[in-house]
């Protein structure tokens, strides 16, 4: 049975378009196996906390010398990881917000790049632990990003693919809905985009 992780990081619960996209993959993903189990974790409506001391001071204390404190200070990091090994699929709405990520978003990586849990180091450098996981991206963007002058202001994509590469989740791929800023044409060939490639990733 695929358990799915759905992951939605627009700060807008209406009218968002990666909440859309995303919606509209799932509905598809289920519809093609229905008796998938989908985990939703809503990092906008339900903010994760940002890291402190003594979040990251239980992080680096193996799990027989914790303190009771320091187990509830590291009890939803090891939730959301939990969460993560759990899945099968990974699916994340993960709009543009400067040029890069939700702050929503940032703070859940946070949560779950962990050395020891989706990560490791070796002698021959880090490894990641998360493999065999699929994951779809779906972005939506202002401007045009993916080519032209844009590229050189994507900080969204690239750090996307790198951090969670860095946790072994290589296998990616993005559905970028862009221009987004650029009037209702260009609003309407975008999503017309984004439903083919959806239709196109998940076949009726």
């Amino acid at each position: 049975m695929t358990t799915i992780l759905h992951i939605n990081s627009s700060a807008r619960t209406t009218g968002s378009i990666s909440r859309d996209v995303t919606a509209q993959y799932i509905t598809r993903l289920q519809a093609a196996e229905p008796a998938a189990i989908v985990v939703e974790r809503d990092v906008a409506s339900s903010p994760l906390p940002h890291l402190t001391a003594e979040v990251i001071g239980a992080f680096f204390t193996p799990d027989a010398g914790r303190s009771a404190q320091q187990i509830a200070d590291a009890s939803l990091s090891d939730t959301l990881v939990a969460e993560l090994k759990a899945a099968d699929v990974i699916v994340i709405g993960a709009p543009m917000y400067n040029f890069s990520v939700t702050s929503s978003l940032k703070a859940w990586i946070d949560h779950v790049a962990r050395a020891g849990q989706t990560f490791q180091y070796t002698d021959k450098g880090p490894v990641g632990l998360l493999t065999g996981k699929k994951v779809t991206v779906f972005t939506a963007r202002g401007g045009v990003y993916t080519s032209g002058p844009g590229q050189a202001m994507d900080f969204h994509e690239t750090y996307l693919r790198a951090v969670l590469g860095f946790m072994g989740l290589d296998d990616i791929t993005f559905v970028h809905s862009e221009g987004l800023a650029m009037g209702d044409e260009a609003v309407a060939t975008a999503l017309t985009q984004t439903r083919r490639t959806i239709e196109e990733l998940v076949p009726a």
